[in-house]
């Protein structure tokens, strides 16, 4: 029998406004479902025999018609506690819902100062003597709402918020920090990690926990590790006082019972630059064990040496307990952006399976020091390919194929972990996965691991440019390269659809408004505070000079050279579609005590491709799966904006769901009142598609007056399409 969440007495429901019972309620109180990130829920209404009937139960527009911003990431897991449903909007909301209703309680408007990424992905719940209280981030600001009112908890740090760039060790008004992923909870302290820039300057990843009560810090663990400390020796003796990242952005988890955190951390930066950080820099790209009260590390696994490809670790580990003939072993399942899934002792950190360091080819580019092994898993079996040849080119036609093979010709060789060199070569999988920030579903009824990945090739090269460092237009130019054109390309025509292109610039913009948005950010991009004024001005000096075909002054005089990331190059056909051979995106079951993959399929499809006869490809995707104990794994995720829920046993397609906007977020389920809920935010923004708000919960029908069921009006599936796995 499932142990349900104690809820609110009568009083405060009557108060919030709940029609449900306080005591028959399941709720989904933390990010990821639980402390151990599993997305499981024993709940078991909605199974294998009865999804098709799901119908919309309820539907909140979390905006309320107010214009959305086109690069809002939405991604937010909604946390329900006691019968009532916590969430974000795209304006920065946080917001309480009657969770059995839709019906809207409370919503706050945090000021939006020095915002910088606009992915959200949920909050962070906590009750104690003092109260329930909601606690979220803004910008660099850490905040605290009472969890009945949405009123701001003015005794929380400075006037009910904490400045999350104070205590690094660094000029506070020249730190660029937030926090995408919510904060967790260990006793009376909610530990945070960071999202920080990527390129020179940028800020240090240090974790952090701070009291829930008042704000004051608790602890901190540094990433980058000060004078004696454990790893201080893989750095250069001072990288201390100015290198950046080894950041965790993508969540953590917390084991109660062990009093331990587990931190996944990202690369270094910057990202494709290490000639400054020479050494096997911990903990950068590290798996960290810390004791959850004092913030001492326990033990580490680095999972990528000297990171030169952006290998951030991109998801809260999964804390699984395996049952296989010997007895029961509790193990942390860490999935990653190679398409390999880490398995470690949790006490000890030590692999399951034999992880062998291997020799790795050296760098060619002067002054790249590249280290010389990289950690290789055996087992688990990886989930997504891991090699890369002509003959895995894409051939959905044959002109495709010419045009994937034209650009193939420029490439070195596809080798394991190939640093990036002057020449070209395939990043694969790629930038973004392998497995992303939405992480795996664990199974304990069979020990299986769901994970879905994207399998897009890119084309990564370092490039070298002559820059005149001494006139403005020249240090503009430098200062380009080094911080911009990783995402906005050398010749200002951006990456679609991940970065905007620049050319034509002066007739969107002044380069007033350009400064701006470099110093403060907007959307997607990060904050530059650390660049001086002097800096900023050339920058965009620059930027407008060489829009306008001006910009050839940077050649007057002496000039050096410059090895500069040549940016994140989608390797694609002529429609922008991956150069791989299909599948694109899949979702894998992974059974952990044997290691062995137990079925993948296809997730999601191209509509264009499928008119033209094309089998589902699968598209790239983004938010991770659910599974429950009624035999059902529920995932949306995909750019063809469908929920999907399948057979978790077979891979089978049981139903699926065209949804308003896609829904990049990983679901939730919950019961009230004996009635099981599956809710997703329906988000958009990425990916070229449409920004969205909707949060949308589906459950079964509700028996009417006479016993008959009534659907929603609002229910718009569409009739399931069933694939066998491989």
């Amino acid at each position: 029998m499932r142990q349900g969440l104690v809820g609110l007495t009568g009083l405060v429901l009557l108060t919030l406004g709940s029609v449900a019972s306080a005591t028959d309620f399941y709720g989904w109180q933390t990010y990821g479902g639980d402390d151990g990130n599993t997305h499981y829920s024993e709940l078991d209404q909605v199974n294998e025999g009865n999804v098709g009937q799901l119908t919309v139960a309820w539907r909140y527009e979390s905006a309320k018609g107010a214009p959305l911003p086109a690069t809002s990431e939405l991604q937010v897991n909604p946390v329900i506690v006691d019968n009532v449903l916590y969430g974000r909007n795209p304006l920065y909301n946080v917001f309480a819902l009657d969770a059995a209703s839709g019906k809207e309680l409370w919503s706050y408007n945090p000021p939006l100062t020095h915002v910088g990424l606009s992915n959200m992905r949920g909050i962070t719940y906590w009750q104690g003597e003092v109260g329930k209280r909601v606690l979220f981030t803004t910008g660099h600001y850490l905040m605290a709402l009472d969890a009945l009112t949405g009123k701001p908890i003015k005794s929380f740090g400075e006037n009910g918020r904490v400045d999350l760039r104070l205590g690094l060790g660094r000029d506070p008004q020249k730190v660029s920090i937030n926090a995408p992923s919510p904060g967790v909870i260990f006793d009376d302290l909610i530990i945070m990690g960071s999202a920080v820039a990527e390129s020179a300057g940028a800020a240090p990843g240090d974790i952090r926990a701070y009291s829930t009560i008042d704000g004051s810090l608790a602890w901190t663990f540094h990433t980058i590790p000060h004078p004696g400390e454990t790893g201080h020796e893989t750095w250069p003796a001072r990288a201390w006082e100015t290198a950046g990242g080894a950041n965790a952005w993508a969540g953590m988890s917390v084991d109660r019972e062990r009093g331990v955190v587990y931190v996944p951390t990202g690369s270094p930066t910057p990202d494709f630059d290490g000639s400054g950080r020479v050494g096997a820099n911990l903990f950068g790209n590290t798996i960290i064990a810390l004791d959850a009260r004092s913030g001492k590390r326990l033990w580490h696994f680095q999972t990528v040496h000297h990171d030169l490809w952006d290998r951030d670790l991109s998801s809260a580990p999964t804390l699984a307990t395996v049952t296989t003939q010997d007895g029961k072993r509790d193990v942390l399942a860490q999935a990653s952006k190679q398409g390999v899934l880490y398995l470690l002792d949790r006490d000890t950190g030590k692999p399951v399976f034999p992880i062998e360091e291997v020799p790795v080819p050296a760098s060619n580019v002067p002054g790249e020091v590249a280290y010389p092994t990289q950690p290789m898993v055996t087992l688990p079996e990886p989930f997504t390919r891991q090699t890369f040849s002509a003959d895995d080119l894409s051939q959905i036609n044959p002109r495709t194929y010419a045009y994937v093979k034209k650009q193939l010709e420029d490439a070195e060789e596809f080798a394991y972990m190939r640093p990036p060199g002057l020449k070209k070569s395939v990043l694969f999988p790629g930038f973004y996965g392998g497995g992303n920030w939405g992480g795996g579903a664990f199974d304990p009824q069979s020990n299986l691991y769901y994970i879905n990945a994207i399998e897009a090739p890119h084309i990564i090269q370092v490039q070298a440019v002559e820059v005149n460092k001494g006139s403005s237009v020249g240090r503009g130019a430098f200062l380009f390269r080094q911080q911009c054109s990783g995402c906005h390309g050398l010749d200002l025509q951006g990456f679609y659809p991940y970065a905007p292109a620049l050319a034509g610039i002066a007739q969107r913009s002044d380069k007033r408004d350009a400064m701006e948005v470099i110093r403060a950010g907007k959307g997607r991009m990060m904050p530059f505070p650390q660049l001086a004024r002097h800096d900023l001005e050339a920058l965009v000096d620059y930027v407008f000079a060489f829009d306008a075909g001006e910009a050839s002054a940077e050649q007057d005089g002496e000039t050096e050279t410059a090895y500069v990331f040549a940016g994140y190059n989608d390797f694609v056909d002529e429609r922008f579609y991956p150069a791989v051979q299909p599948p694109w995106g899949t979702l894998t079951a992974i059974d952990l005590a044997t290691g062995k993959r137990a079925w993948q399929v296809t997730l999601g499809e191209y509509a264009q491709l499928r008119e033209e006869g094309v089998p589902a490809t699968g598209t790239r995707n983004y938010g991770g799966p659910v599974v429950t104990a009624g035999g059902l794994l529920i995932i949306a995720a995909t750019s063809d904006e469908m929920l999907r829920i399948f057979d978790k046993r077979s891979g089978k397609l049981l139903w699926q769901y065209k949804l308003p906007a896609a829904g990049y977020a990983t679901p939730a389920t919950y019961e009230i009142g004996g009635r099981q809920y599956i809710v997703v935010t329906c988000s958009g923004g990425k990916l070229g598609t449409p920004t969205g708000d909707s949060y949308i919960a589906f459950a079964l029908p509700q028996a009417d007056a006479d016993g008959h069921t009534a659907a929603s009006a609002l229910q718009e599936t569409t009739p399931p399409t069933n694939r066998t796995g491989k």
